[in-house]
C-alpha cells in the first residue's frame, strides 16, 4: 500500500520542473510566433514585408503605448474596453490645444485620459461594478461625445503639430514610455503589487497592499498613458474624425493575448507581453493586407489566431476571477 501510495504521489521536484518548462514555453511561444509570422509574410509578399518595414512599424507606436496601460490593468485582473474612446476624446483635446501650445496639448491629452480613467475607477472601485461592465458603458458614452464634437467637421490640429511628426520622434517617445513602464513594473514594488492583486485580491489586502487605492491609480495611469498615445496619433494624422480611436480596444486586447498575456492577470504576466503582442498584431495585420485578403477574410483569420492564443494562454482555474 505504501509503495502504491508513493507511486500515486507527484514528485515535487518533477512538478517544479514541469511548471518551469510550461512557463518557458509560454514565454518563448509569442516570440517564436513573431519571428515565424514575419518570415512567412516576407516570403508570401516576395520580400515586400522587409521593404515596407518602416511603413509597417509606423502603425505600432499608438498600439504599443496604449497597450502598456491596459497591460497594467489586466495584470491586476481587470479589463478596459474604453481605450478607443479615451484616445479619440484625448486626441480632440490635443488638436484643440495645439493651436495654443504643443506642450499644453500633451498635458491636456494626458489629463483628459486620466480624467476618463478616474471615472472608470470610481465606478469600479467605489461602486463595486465589474470593470468590463463599467468600461463598456463609458466606451459608448464617450464614443457618442466624440461623434457629437466632430459632427460638422473633423477637429484639426495646428500645423506645428504635424510638423513634429517623424519616425525618430515617435520611436523616441515610445521607447521612453516603455522604459519608464519597465522601470516601474520590474524594478519597484509596483509590479509586485499588481501581480499580487491579480493572483488574489483578498490575500494582497491582508498582506498590507491598499488594493482599492492601487486599482484606482492604475485606471487613472492607464488613461493618462492612452492620452499620450492620442498625441502620437494626432501628430500623424493632424486631425480627429468621428472614428478616432475606433477599434483600438479590440486591437489592444488581441495584441496582449498574442503576446501571451494571461486573461486573468496575476504572477504569469510578463512585461514583454504587450511589446511582443503589439509587434505581432501589426505584422500579422499588415501581412494579411499585403497579400490582398479582403477585410472580411482578414478579420476571420485574426479571430481564429486570437482564439488559438486564448486557448493556449487562458488559465481555466483563474478565468472566473476577472474583476
Amino acid at each position: 500500500m505504501t509503495d502504491i501510495a508513493m507511486k500515486g504521489m507527484k514528485d515535487p521536484e518533477q512538478e517544479q520542473r514541469s511548471l518551469r518548462r510550461k512557463r518557458l514555453i509560454r514565454t518563448l511561444l509569442p516570440i517564436a510566433g513573431l519571428v515565424m509570422v514575419f518570415i512567412l509574410f516576407n516570403i508570401l509578399t516576395n520580400g515586400n514585408m522587409m521593404k515596407r518595414l518602416p511603413l509597417v512599424m509606423g502603425q505600432v507606436y499608438v498600439t504599443m503605448i496604449a497597450s502598456m496601460g491596459v497591460f497594467f490593468i489586466m495584470t491586476m485582473g481587470g479589463l478596459d474596453f474604453s481605450q478607443g474612446s479615451i484616445l479619440g476624446l484625448s486626441a480632440i483635446v490635443v488638436c484643440t490645444l495645439s493651436h495654443i501650445s504643443i506642450p499644453l496639448a500633451i498635458v491636456g491629452g494626458m489629463a483628459t485620459g486620466a480624467a476618463i480613467g478616474a471615472v472608470n475607477a470610481y465606478f469600479y472601485v467605489n461602486r463595486k461594478i465589474k470593470s468590463f461592465i463599467v468600461t463598456i458603458c463609458t466606451m459608448f458614452l464617450f464614443r457618442g461625445l466624440i461623434k457629437y464634437l466632430t459632427t460638422n467637421s473633423p477637429v484639426a490640429g495646428s500645423p506645428d503639430l504635424v510638423a513634429i511628426d517623424s519616425t525618430a520622434f515617435k520611436v523616441t517617445c515610445t521607447a521612453v514610455v516603455v522604459l519608464i513602464g519597465f522601470g516601474l513594473f520590474c524594478c519597484t514594488k509596483f509590479g509586485t503589487y499588481l501581480k499580487a492583486i491579480g493572483a488574489g485580491e483578498k490575500a494582497a489586502m491582508f498582506s498590507g497592499i491598499r488594493t482599492d487605492r492601487m486599482k484606482f491609480m492604475i485606471y487613472v495611469l492607464a488613461g493618462a498613458i492612452t492620452g499620450f498615445a492620442a498625441f502620437i496619433s494626432a501628430i500623424k494624422v493632424g486631425s480627429v474624425t468621428s472614428s478616432g480611436g475606433a477599434q483600438l480596444e479590440t486591437q489592444i486586447l488581441i495584441a496582449l493575448v498574442l503576446g501571451g498575456m494571461p486573461i486573468s492577470g496575476g504572477a504569469m504576466a510578463r512585461f514583454e507581453n504587450f511589446i511582443v503582442g503589439s509587434l505581432l498584431f501589426v505584422i500579422l495585420n499588415s501581412g494579411l493586407t499585403m497579400i490582398g485578403l479582403s477585410t472580411q477574410m482578414l478579420q476571420l483569420i485574426e479571430g481564429v489566431v486570437f482564439l488559438i492564443f486564448v486557448a493556449i494562454f487562458a488559465d481555466r482555474k483563474a478565468i472566473h476571477v476577472i474583476k
